[in-house]
């Protein structure tokens, strides 16, 4: 959350001339619902099952750049189809995600105490971000520029 994932990925799919696809946005197009109102109405598990499933048509129909929400990989089922993949995590320190989210965030994961749910957040799935991760990235203090060509430097060199 707030790493930066749209905008670094946009800027690593122009640059391998391919599209971005965001999994969150799927769910969005194939419910008719924002994932605020999934998480409220149907509750987190609900929308983890549709997050799974667009991860899954995905992955097998897109050839370019996928942005997955931050909580995409909890689910044991995606970490599984993710598996084989360049996968890129984009680390973001309290501090910076809290500035780039704002405290007045509408995010149903953050009700409440914005910074603490963020750290807590974090503390959370760092480990889960780490086992899936083929190549982590530092953000903290970087221009999306910069985090995408460290991206594509580290893509090419394992190409």
């Amino acid at each position: 959350m707030g790493a930066g994932k749209t905008t670094v990925g946009g800027l690593v799919a122009d640059a391998l001339g391919r599209r971005l696809r965001d999994t969150d946005q799927d769910v969005e197009a194939l419910t008719g619902r924002t994932i605020s109102e999934i998480f409220v109405d149907d509750g987190e598990a609900a929308f983890r099952a549709l997050e799974r499933a667009a991860v899954a048509e995905a992955l097998a129909t897109h050839d370019g750049v996928l942005s997955l929400g931050g909580g995409a990989v909890l689910d044991p089922g995606t970490r599984d189809l993710l598996a084989g993949h360049d996968v890129v995590f984009l680390r973001v320190g309290l501090s910076d995600a809290v500035k780039r989210v704002g405290l007045g965030s509408s995010r149903p994961l953050l009700l409440g105490n914005v910074r603490g749910r963020i750290k807590a957040l974090l503390d959370e799935r760092t480990p889960i971000y780490e086992s899936v991760a083929t190549l982590s990235v530092e953000t903290d203090g970087r221009t999306a520029e910069d985090v995408a060509t460290e991206i594509l430097t580290a893509l090419a060199a394992t190409a």
